[in-house]
């Protein structure tokens, strides 16, 4: 029988059958998929081949194989830093959640999120989240922000939840597709998901007041479908996003201003850092590149994993005359 991963728990996969039945799984042995070193080896979105099995009164199924997925995306294990954690699979469209400060979202993130999407080919749009709560400062953040991201020619969008801004044209994105919710603790996924889809009871938490972050309240990354034709994976929060198995040389490929210049510098295998006749360099000195993505760059190539939480959006803007216009 072959049915689709709907949650996982690590040991238990919940598994929607052709049929439309949820029938509880576990995993037959070890799975190793060529290429992958994962802490998950299936993951919420894959389509699965499982047999049934009947314990006393129980239904329940074991699954042996795993079809092959169209893309997948992942990050690093907290604890295995030469492992990674497949988020999910099989995905249409990625909306990464912004919040300005509750919590505070950084560029870095943003950016490791944006590179690490472009490399497994699936769509990523931006949604400003929590836009009621804005003062005057903080929408200037927030629209700063959002310049830089449409300029490169990702999708943005504004919503809030409690006032209901925006959730008609999220919905709209999502019909016929499945679509994941991801960004950090806190940001409001499931708050969206719940305004979007208010049967669905979701559970929320407030941000801790002493720390501006999130508490996870999503335990395990759990695909729903939704009464508009669509389906949604809402996922736990993210507090690191390291980059996974990319080399030095394919990163500026991910980032789409830089893709689209990089065959102008003097040399093939130009870094854009320390080399001569450099066009990142060049369209950066122009302000033509957002000095925020260029130092996203940097740090990936540095490979600091560790700090890259730590960003200020002021700096940016003074850097950038152009920009902040």
């Amino acid at each position: 029988m072959t049915g689709l991963v709907y949650k996982s728990t690590g040991s238990w996969y919940t598994v929607k059958s052709e049929q439309g039945d949820f029938i509880e799984c576990r995993m037959k042995g070890k799975f190793r998929i060529k290429g992958i070193k994962s802490t998950n080896p299936i993951a919420v979105g894959d389509v699965v081949d499982y047999e049934l099995e009947e314990t006393s009164d129980t239904v329940t199924g074991t699954i042996y194989k795993i079809h092959d997925r169209k893309n997948y995306i992942v990050r690093k294990s907290v604890n295995l830093s030469h492992q990674m954690h497949i988020i999910a699979s099989n995905i249409d469209r990625v909306f990464l959640l912004v919040t300005i400060n509750n919590p505070p979202t950084t560029f870095n993130f943003i950016d490791r999120f944006l590179v690490t999407a472009e490399a497994y080919g699936i769509e990523t749009i931006l949604v400003f989240n929590k836009i009621d709560t804005f003062d005057d400062a903080t929408l200037d953040e927030q629209l700063y922000m959002q310049h830089i991201y449409q300029e490169i020619g990702y999708k943005c969008l504004r919503v809030s939840s409690t006032e209901m801004k925006g959730i008609e044209e999220l919905k709209e994105m999502m019909i016929g597709k499945v679509s994941m919710f991801s960004g950090h603790s806190g940001v409001g996924k499931s708050t969206l998901v719940n305004a979007m889809e208010p049967s669905l009871h979701l559970k929320t938490k407030m941000i801790s007041e002493a720390s501006k972050q999130g508490q996870h309240t999503t335990t395990f990354a759990e695909m729903y479908d939704l009464s508009f034709d669509a389906r949604i994976i809402d996922t736990p929060g993210i507090k690191g996003f390291g980059i996974v198995d990319m080399e030095k040389e394919e990163v500026s490929g991910y980032f789409p201003e830089f893709f689209k210049l990089k065959d102008q510098c003097k040399f093939n295998n130009c870094l854009h850092k320390d080399e001569p006749n450099c066009a990142i360099k060049a369209a950066l000195e122009k302000d033509e590149i957002a000095w925020s993505r260029y130092r996203s760059y940097l740090k990936i190539l540095e490979g600091d994993d560790e700090h890259y939480r730590t960003d200020i959006h002021n700096e940016d803007r003074i850097i950038s005359d152009k920009t902040r216009e």
